[in-house]
């Protein structure tokens, strides 16, 4: 029997020490225009006194595993490089802003030389304005040309409601240069009737990928005045394109890059992250182009008191007498309320969608309880929502009608949130970079700000509050991509073909696997070669056949019943998990029943009801082994790392209490089973070794299972991701390794990098590992440590002791690091030597 934990992102690819003060990543005071004057600006009480008031009352002060201090930073002025426009300094002067930080004037120093540049500074520490100068400047220089358009800049964000919040910024600050500089924001929201004002007029394009991908390169011919004439491409949030969806926008970004060069253009790219780790390392590797690195970050920083906080364990036991401790959620929305009650304009950040709405309909039921007029002045804020909708709350955002927001990380990335006093994470939002971005939303032009961060009830979460340096002492994590995952590449290829017909030369820029992929297209009958060049040969259009961000299809439009308003949307992937028949789906502080789900025509109805439960989806899930690409002896044992199939199925859900996650029952579901091909790391014992930890057969599966669920847990402390996405099967005699198994892979086609960086730390992360099982305070195993919300198998069996001894026995076999960078071609710090300049 397999055991298995599916990442919910994996659906999405399924379907075709001490603690020391923290000097990086911090918030910083902003830099770009004065804040905006909040609905309350009453004086904020200190970060620390308002932490005081959060923790007063009966346990509340116990619930604090640790504080962290970071003390407020002066900042360090610089000039403006002569070349920037008069102009635009007296706009930049007329915002409120004399001087630029050293870092702003640094960075635009390089553009103005032509050098691509990524500024790798703190939260709100002026980075847009460091990007904007120059790219205002070459703006106003264009409009005085005598013929054609004149000099153009393209911006991209990972989100819509980032590119809408940084055209506001550009056009309050622009306003003084008149119609000089035109911007304007194009994507999927945008009507028709504005798309093509925009193509002939705009020179400061606002869009993301997506719009990039299936719109603007696909009708670049359309396009071909603004691409001739682009001269800079900013790239915002830069940290954010990871795994496969950064993979497949580091194929767009060289699309561009080629077709810019057809029309005679080279443009320069700037980008902007508060939190990377090895920037310019990481910028290269998504543009393809040598960058410069700023990172010395010279802006002012507010202290930030950063509280660890653990909900308290309840009267109540779930799944094998396991303790219940309080969820996150619901502490989540006791903590908003408070803030709310208090006049403190605060975010509450959830990991998903479902968790967003769930904490402002609590804290809205509480708040109704204190004072009704509060009801109002709360909200959830999240994907799949409609244009209007956002656009709404985003309105109410900035102008301070709303006091508190919970929200995914749609409000992460960037958005001016200006005037927050405290934030709220619910649950290790999955990496170190994550967190410090949505701790740095708060913070009043560089005054205090609190930050709390809420545990959930799983081992990695219960081991950063107990482990605080992990968090705290440690820089954030390096950007894992793969440009060259043949997944990715191949449908690049195509679109770039469809663009322009390939030729030799273009091998070169879409890296060394084009050259392998090219003949297997051909074979395919996607692509012909015709004397010199490669041509796509479909009628549809290729850019439309792939989602860069692996949602795995047509979303799913949520319809209510009877009425047939169109409530939202749900991405493909996550239908089977999130409206299956019977699912709970909130919306907009509204709870409603799936009653039934049309796979075919993409259409989930549904009904507005009350049940005093939420739902969560169980799977099954098996793996097979394609290829080993290496392995290594771990004592008798092997570590491999390898492409495999995995094939799953939801067979179930269950209906758990709303507040304590009790479980109420379960429900058989009929859904087909999915496929992927991706990668894996994963691990053997052998019979001498299950003696020497003392594993008898009866225990076995058990103990497998549960260094699975907890080793999948732990992984993201060490790879870019969350446990969403990755998955993991233990196997307790596997037809393919003939040995007890365990393996963990990456939820998405063709592997997203996350499984490789688990081969190359395995000794770290599985010792990690079996620290948060051996240090947690239960008996017999808990969500603390080696249970999984989200396990196929009802977390059974699970034996806590067994998976103890059985990683002591394999770490003991573990090759020491020396060795074992010999063996797998890694440098003596852990990295890949052969790929250090990738990651």
């Amino acid at each position: 029997m397999a055991f298995n934990h599916l990442p919910a992102g994996v659906h999405d690819a399924l379907a075709p020490l001490s603690v020391m003060p923290v000097t990086h990543s911090v918030p910083m005071a902003k830099n770009l225009r004065p804040d905006r004057s909040p609905a309350d600006s009453a004086p904020q009480p200190s970060p620390g006194a308002l932490l005081d008031r959060l923790a007063a009352g009966p346990s509340r002060a116990s619930r604090i595993t640790h504080t962290e201090h970071l003390p407020p930073r002066a900042g360090r002025h610089a000039v403006w490089p002569d070349r920037i426009r008069a102009e635009v300094l007296a706009a930049v002067q007329a915002s409120g802003i004399d001087h630029p930080w050293a870092h702003q004037a640094r960075a635009a120093e390089h553009a103005l030389d032509g050098e691509s540049v990524v500024v790798a500074t703190g939260t709100a520490s002026g980075k847009s304005l460091a990007y904007l100068t120059p790219v205002l400047s070459a703006l106003l220089d264009g409009s005085e040309a005598p013929n054609g358009r004149g000099a153009t800049a393209l911006y991209l964000a990972p989100t819509k409601a980032l590119a809408a919040d940084q055209c506001r910024a550009v056009k309050e600050l622009s306003h003084p240069l008149g119609h000089s500089v035109r911007a304007a924001v194009h994507d999927g929201d945008t009507p028709f009737e504005e798309r093509e004002w925009i193509r002939q007029y705009a020179n400061y394009v606002l869009t993301n990928p997506d719009m990039l991908h299936r719109g603007i390169l696909p009708s670049h011919a359309r396009w071909s005045s603004f691409l001739k004439s682009l001269k800079y491409v900013v790239i915002d949030e830069c940290h954010t394109y990871r795994g496969v969806f950064g993979s497949h926008v580091a194929q767009v970004l060289r699309r561009l890059r080629r077709l810019c060069a057809r029309y005679g253009a080279s443009p320069v790219f700037l980008l902007a992250s508060a939190t990377a780790a090895e920037p310019a390392v990481a910028a290269r590797r998504l543009t393809g182009l040598p960058v410069v690195e700023v990172a010395d970050d010279a802006s002012p920083r507010g202290e930030l008191v950063f509280a660890l906080w653990e909900p308290p364990l309840t009267e109540l036991h779930g799944e094998k007498g396991a303790p219940v401790r309080r969820t996150a959620t619901a502490e989540a929305a006791d903590l908003l309320t408070d803030l709310t009650v208090q006049g403190v304009r605060s975010v509450t950040f959830v990991r998903s969608r479902r968790g967003a709405e769930l904490i402002s309909v609590i804290a809205r039921e509480r708040l109704a309880e204190v004072d009704r007029s509060l009801v109002r002045r709360v909200a959830a804020y999240r994907g799949g929502y409609l244009p209007e909708e956002r656009r709404a709350l985003e309105r109410a955002l900035h102008s301070g009608e709303l006091l508190g927001l919970a929200a995914t990380n749609a409000l992460e990335l960037g958005v001016d949130v200006s005037g927050l006093d405290a934030v709220v994470i619910a649950g290790y939002p999955g990496t170190r970079a994550s967190l410090w971005q949505q701790a740095g939303r708060a913070g009043r032009s560089g005054q205090g700000a609190l930050a709390v961060m809420v545990a959930r009830d799983d081992p990695l979460d219960t081991f950063l509050v107990h482990h605080p340096e992990a968090l705290f002492d440690r820089p954030v994590e390096s950007t894992v991509l793969d440009p060259d995952n043949p997944y990715v590449l191949a449908p690049h290829l195509c679109a770039a073909a469809e663009e322009l017909p390939l030729t030799d030369e273009d091998l070169e820029l879409f890296g060394p696997s084009t050259e392998e992929l090219l003949p297997q297209l051909e074979a395919a009958k996607l692509l012909r070669r015709r004397t010199r060049a490669w041509h796509w040969t479909r009628r549809e259009r290729a850019a439309d056949l792939t989602d860069i961000r692996g949602e795995g299809g047509r979303p799913v439009q949520v319809v209510e019943d009877g009425t047939g308003r169109l409530l939202g949307t749900v991405d493909a992937g996550a239908a089977h998990t999130t409206v299956h028949e019977g699912a709970v789906h909130l919306h907009q502080g509204r709870t409603y029943l799936v009653r039934s789900l049309d796979l075919e025509d993409s259409v989930a109805l549904v009904e507005q009801a009350a049940p005093a439960y939420t739902t969560v989806a169980r799977d099954t899930t098996s793996i097979s082994v394609l290829e080993t690409d290496t392995e290594i002896p771990w004592g008798d044992g092997r570590l491999c790392y390898g492409s495999v199939e995995v094939t799953n199925q939801v067979v179930s859900f269950l209906r758990r209490r709303v507040i304590t996650g009790e479980v109420l029952g379960e429900t058989k579901l009929d859904l087909p089973p999915r496929t992927l091909r991706t990668r894996a790391v994963w691990w053997t014992v052998t019979e001498d070794q299950l003696d020497r930890a003392r594993i008898n057969p009866e225990i076995l599966g058990g103990a497998l299972h549960a260094a699975e669920h907890a080793s999948i847990g732990m992984l993201p402390l060490f790879a870019t991701c969350d446990r969403w996405d990755i998955g993991g099967v233990s196997v307790p005699l596997h037809p393919d390794t003939l040995l007890p198994t365990v393996f963990v892979y990456d939820g998405h086609p063709g592997g997203a990098g996350f499984a490789e960086r688990a081969f190359h730390t395995a000794g770290d992360w599985l010792t990690a590992t079996r620290q948060a099982i051996s240090s947690c305070e239960c008996e017999a195993g808990c969500p603390s440590c080696i249970q999984s919300p989200k396990c196929g198998n009802g977390n059974e069996p699970l034996h806590k002791r067994g998976a103890v001894r059985l990683l002591t026995v394999l770490l003991e076999g573990a090759p020491a690091k020396e060795n074992a960078a010999e063996a797998d071609g890694t440098d003596r710090t852990g990295g890949m030597a052969a790929e250090a300049d990738q990651e």
